[in-house]
């Protein structure tokens, strides 16, 4: 058997395939998103020499968080964070198989096989970011408020919060910068996975997708993904916390933008084109990692149920 991720199976357990995987990465590398969001928040440089800025390095901002806020702090907003992975797990390998099933009919295709996994991940992200887009403001909001002033108690309270005092439309602010840069990063994601699974077994002589295989593509594709659409990234969290300011105490500077093209001209502006990269490293680091194990719970995910179903049947 090749690669599990191709229009074979129960529809039903790529959903459940997908929202496991959602759950595992998101456990695993909250830190790192944690430390990546702070850093695309701060206005002021990234760097050991400015001691204005309260973040200046990967190391120097797990110490102080740890320091300042505990170290649950790296797990802050982890229920919203979860339900959103969950949720963007499962919309995104369910949508992702039922293209690819769709694909199967067209046997012209069969040539642009990376195009066509380009395009049935990109619809993939396209679904699974409208699916899961105001479990991913909640989860920016609880993250980015200091632990020494809250706003937001949990989530609940957060969802209250904002209905009351903002607007149900709150809950999809830098949606359009989400799905400019998640449409082409997901669908980047599964055209690069599936070359370099392909490019894997070719050099390792071996016929399946295996855990290695898996590990070893899935950070390889992660990493190219998230390079290539990093400042529309950087632009969705800071439209994100746009009328949050109180809840920005002691971070420095607020940054103010009005929408996608302001945010990327005012963020080159202030803090020059370096300005669109800010947390770029942990980020590759977190992309690396996440898709890796994304990729990887998935296509074991989806093995373990295709057994038990397997069992199941036989009994």
């Amino acid at each position: 058997m090749g690669s599990l991720l191709k229009a074979d199976g129960h529809d039903t357990d790529h959903a459940v395939a997908g929202a496991i995987s959602g759950f595992v990465t998101r456990f695993a590398c909250q830190p790192l998103d944690v430390v990546k969001i702070r850093f695309q928040l701060q206005v002021e440089p990234i760097a050991h020499d400015h001691h204005i800025s309260k973040y200046r390095s990967i190391t120097q901002a797990f110490f102080l968080i740890f320091k300042e806020e505990g170290i649950s702090a790296f797990w802050k907003g982890h229920v919203p964070a979860q339900l959103l992975s969950i949720a963007y797990g499962m919309g995104q390998f369910y949508s992702y198989h039922i293209f690819m099933k769709a694909s199967d009919n067209f046997s012209l295709l069969d040539e642009w096989k990376y195009s066509i996994k380009f395009a049935a991940g990109a619809g993939a992200g396209f679904v699974a970011t409208i699916v899961s887009f105001p479990f991913d403001t909640i989860r920016t909001r609880l993250v980015a408020q200091s632990s020494n002033h809250q706003v937001y108690k949990g989530l609940l309270h957060s969802c209250s919060c904002i209905i009351r005092h903002e607007s149900p439309k709150t809950f999809f602010n830098g949606l359009l910068p989400t799905l400019l840069q998640i449409v082409p990063h997901s669908g980047l994601q599964f055209a690069f996975y599936g070359f370099f699974t392909d490019l894997y077994k070719k050099y390792s002589k071996e016929t399946n997708t295996t855990f290695s295989n898996s590990m070893v593509s899935g950070s390889a594709a992660g990493l190219l993904a998230k390079t290539a659409i990093y400042p529309l990234d950087l632009s969705r969290k800071r439209l994100q916390i746009q009328g949050f300011k109180h809840g920005r105490t002691n971070f420095g500077t607020f940054f103010h933008c009005t929408g996608l093209l302001d945010c990327l001209k005012m963020t080159v502006k202030v803090e020059g084109v370096r300005g669109l990269f800010k947390g770029l490293v942990p980020s590759q680091l977190k992309a690396a990692a996440t898709t890796a194990l994304h990729f990887t719970a998935y296509e074991q995910s989806i093995t373990a149920i295709k057994a038990v179903r397997l069992y199941i049947s036989k009994k």
